[in-house]
């Protein structure tokens, strides 16, 4: 073994900033204004340090950018579920957002417990993350007071409350959910029913159903009539949910759920009784994420500008890391879009 040993070459030590800025013809302060700043350096010398740097191999040194800027460059986020693609394409964004900022994103993943959630903002915060993103408002008082006494920006998405206690770049969930309800009753619809996710902790939840309870007192309707369901959200669990809807005495002709997720459910839970969408009952999501588009008849949802949504968060974030702004909160639109699944009533009056 000491041989073979004694026939290695020896390790070339790693490459400095002060080598980079040698073979680039520059100070070290450009090449470090170049790395950590680089609006503020002339195309020409930024191509040219950027060069030397990948001929180089050159890794910037974290711990000491970090002692430098007072920064970790790190952004938490938390969503409650990686179970399925609600998520998925807002939080692509977030992170491309941020990447172009020079941060990098972790996220963690809840299960839609209010306590793991906590856990895990804690956690992030003794790790350094210089902000989070948070999905939704519901959570309890003591955790919004711990993030302003350690004072990390946080800022929710995916629901937007003009007087939340943190600021949010999202969309009016209640708002949104009244006019797809109001899109059902005007295809003719009056008995109509709802599989909602889990309400407690989930204010996205709540106000969809809220929502839908709104317009059907708009229009002269009872919103006692059918009972929601609240499930989690899970394909099979919206199948077990449109069952339960239908096996009572008066089936609703109309089923309208929380999200996406819930309604192919209900797609397959009509399926398996053999009904017809949407000649026998109509069904409706929420989100257009992929799925709603692929499932045939394709799902009648509200669309959800996630992408927007994501690139928004990320720049507002950074913006209160950097102390550019103290936050602001941004309202976003959505569109229904009406698709196959959503049909006149099988009834002229409406009640199936």
């Amino acid at each position: 073994m000491k041989e073979i040993n004694s026939r290695m070459e020896p390790r070339k030590s790693a490459p400095t900033l002060e080598d980079v800025a040698k073979t680039a013809g520059v100070s070290t302060a450009t090449v470090s204004r170049c790395l950590n700043d680089p609006d503020r350096v002339v195309e020409a010398t930024r191509n040219r340090v950027m060069s030397a740097v990948q001929a180089l191999q050159y890794t910037p040194n974290f711990g000491a950018r970090v002692m430098a800027a007072k920064r970790t460059f790190t952004i938490g986020a938390i969503i409650p579920t990686m179970d399925n693609a609600i998520f998925a394409r807002g939080l692509q964004a977030f992170q491309e957002a941020l990447h172009a900022r020079g941060y990098t994103l972790l996220v963690s993943s809840s299960a839609y417990r209010p306590e793991v959630e906590e856990e895990q903002i804690r956690a992030l915060v003794a790790r350094g993350a210089d902000g989070l993103l948070l999905i939704g408002h519901d959570r309890d008082v003591p955790i919004y007071e711990y993030l302003a006494q350690r004072k990390v920006p946080a800022l929710a998405a995916w629901s937007y409350i003009p007087d939340g206690r943190i600021p949010s770049i999202g969309f009016d969930n209640r708002t949104a959910m009244y006019a797809l309800t109001q899109e059902v009753i005007d295809h003719g619809h009056r008995r109509i029913g709802m599989i909602s996710g889990v309400i407690q902790g989930n204010d996205r939840a709540r106000f969809r159903l809220e929502g839908m309870q709104d317009a059907l007192v708009a229009n002269g309707l009872d919103a006692a009539m059918i009972p929601p369901i609240e499930t989690p959200y899970e394909i099979e669990n919206g199948a077990a949910a449109f069952a339960k809807l239908m096996a009572g005495a008066e089936p609703p002709t109309a089923v309208m759920c929380g999200n996406d997720v819930l309604a192919v459910g209900a797609m397959i839970g009509a399926r398996r009784l053999g009904l017809r969408v949407p000649q026998d009952v109509s069904i409706t999501g929420f989100d257009d994420i992929e799925l709603a588009r692929i499932v045939s008849p394709a799902l009648t949802t509200v669309h959800v500008p996630h992408r927007e949504m994501g690139r928004k968060a990320a720049d507002a974030l950074v913006d209160m890391v950097e102390k550019k702004t103290s936050g602001q909160s941004a309202k976003l639109g959505t569109t229904i879009m009406t698709r196959g699944s959503l049909g006149p009533c099988p009834r002229p009056d409406g009640q199936g």
